[in-house]
């Protein structure tokens, strides 16, 4: 999106205390007399998404419409969704990350999760207590630290699997293999935690990676008005062929690589 004064979104970074829980806020008003579709690419991150002003949409990739009110959970992001924000309408979005929802919730949204009220994974009904209080402070910044309050007594601390699965940099290794040696666990054992803590498996979120590469490199080409070079995209960003590179822009995003570069402008990242 591009920044003006009747569309006007923005990242909101958050302080050190909660660097390993969420990747920032990100905040977008529509002020236009007209509606304002976008596409999310997919992130694998959990968003806790509250909504002021008029009511949002949220459209899958199998047109399933969904109506966004107060507040919703969402993820992991998976697939590219539309998203509308009609005239008035105002959106702050959370973005968990990595085993940080489970952290909060006490449990990893499933892939084939719809949307749902965060008050179904809570005991307490307090979300809606929370949306009271947000939707009558003006700034977005002060709505944060109110949710970072909030937060706050919820967080259960790291446990060491999820530590060593978050932090796991030694790409000559295969993660699961090289913690279960490591913890003296099974390799199974180690899958299974992944998948409960994060919401996605190590094979899940590798494939995104190689895709999240070829968009970035692409991006990067557009920004230097740099002819795209395919056979360069499939050779640096580890495909096998431009095929397969063709097929991943379809599951994540139901589009080809050169629709992708068409709408680019339509596209919208939380990275």
């Amino acid at each position: 999106m591009k920044d003006s004064e009747e569309n006007n979104n923005y990242r909101i970074a958050v302080p050190s205390e909660f660097e390993s829980v969420f990747s920032h806020f990100y905040f977008a008003e529509n002020k236009t007399d007209i509606a304002i579709t976008k596409t999310l690419l997919p992130s694998f991150q959990t968003i806790l998404v509250f909504n002021f002003g008029t009511k949002g949409y949220l459209k899958s990739q199998n047109n399933t419409v969904l109506e966004a009110e107060k507040c919703l959970v969402l993820g992991p992001i998976k697939q590219a969704f539309d998203y509308t924000l009609e005239p008035g309408s105002e959106i702050l979005v959370a973005n968990f990350k990595e085993d940080a929802f489970y952290r909060f919730f006490g449990n990893a949204l499933l892939t084939h999760s719809l949307p749902i009220h965060p008050d179904a994974l809570i005991p307490e009904n307090c979300f809606n207590a929370l949306w009271e209080e947000l939707q009558i402070i003006p700034d977005s910044r002060q709505r944060v630290s109110v949710i970072l309050d909030f937060c706050r007594p919820y967080l259960r601390e790291q446990n060491t699997i999820m530590s060593l699965l978050a932090d796991f940099k030694n790409e000559s290794l295969h993660p699961i293999k090289a913690i279960a040696s490591q913890t003296n666990q099974t390799e199974r054992n180690i899958q299974l935690s992944q998948k409960k803590f994060f919401g996605y498996t190590i094979k899940e979120v590798t494939r995104y990676e190689r895709f999240l590469k070829a968009v970035e490199q692409i991006q990067q080409n557009i920004q230097k008005a740099e002819k795209t070079d395919w056979l360069q995209i499939v050779d640096g960003c580890g495909y096998y062929d431009q095929s397969q590179l063709i097929h991943d822009f379809r599951y994540y995003m139901n589009l080809s690589p050169t629709k992708f570069l068409k709408f680019q402008q339509d596209i919208c990242s939380s990275k």
